[in-house]
């Protein structure tokens, strides 16, 4: 379970199964959901999905935290499914379906919005490049710095994204750093927005 995860991520950065490598300094943010295997084993337990819910829903209440929207969207989904059973009713099955999907749709058209948000100012420090029209932007915190070198690429037109080095504090940063990571590791929390820096990329020997 998820906890048993983050409570050994904690100390390790390997897979607990496999031993597999997951991310050399931020393991927890390279696990996800495994949806089909929950779904598999909600369907081989018989009021395990209901029993789960339930304690979510009770712990985010004793905590006076409002219950995030998947966990309302998965106990509507499974109280219209249970009540279409008993009344025999696979219209209402299939009502219940639309709307699930419905709302993953809507979900995934957030495009992480809801997400912390960092500002950013991309500044060139090279006459080999040119600067960017627009060189303020908004994103997302789980953004990586390899999302920026794809924004840059496309809008300079460059026929790679690896042609570039992305700095800050003078300071070239990996392509799997997150801007959290940034902002707190780099930056230090230092006024908004965070200033970055654009280079070709120097092969260094």
């Amino acid at each position: 379970c998820r906890s048993c995860l983050v409570k050994y991520l904690e100390e390790n950065n390997t897979c607990p199964t496999c031993r597999i490598v997951i991310h050399q300094s931020h393991p927890l943010q390279y696990i996800g959901h495994d949806r089909t295997m929950q779904d598999i084993v909600y369907k081989l337990v018989p009021g395990l999905q209901e029993a789960e819910m339930k304690k979510q829903r009770e712990f985010y209440h004793k905590l006076g935290m409002e219950v995030p929207g998947d966990i309302k969207g998965e106990t509507c989904s499974t109280k219209q499914h249970l009540d279409s059973h008993r009344n025999g009713e696979t219209k209402a099955d299939e009502n219940s379906n639309k709307e699930t999907s419905e709302e993953k749709q809507e979900e995934d058209n957030d495009y992480h919005r809801s997400d912390e948000q960092v500002s950013i100012c991309l500044e060139c420090n090279s006459s080999k490049l040119r600067g960017l029209k627009r060189k303020w932007i908004r994103c997302s915190a789980q953004a990586t710095v390899l999302h920026l070198k794809k924004f840059i690429a496309k809008k300079l037109n460059l026929s790679s994204f690896n042609e570039l080095d992305i700095l800050c504090n003078e300071e070239i940063l990996g392509k799997d750093h997150t801007l959290k990571f940034v902002v707190v590791t780099r930056w230090r929390f230092k006024k908004a927005p965070l200033l970055l820096h654009y280079r070709p990329k120097m092969d260094l020997l």
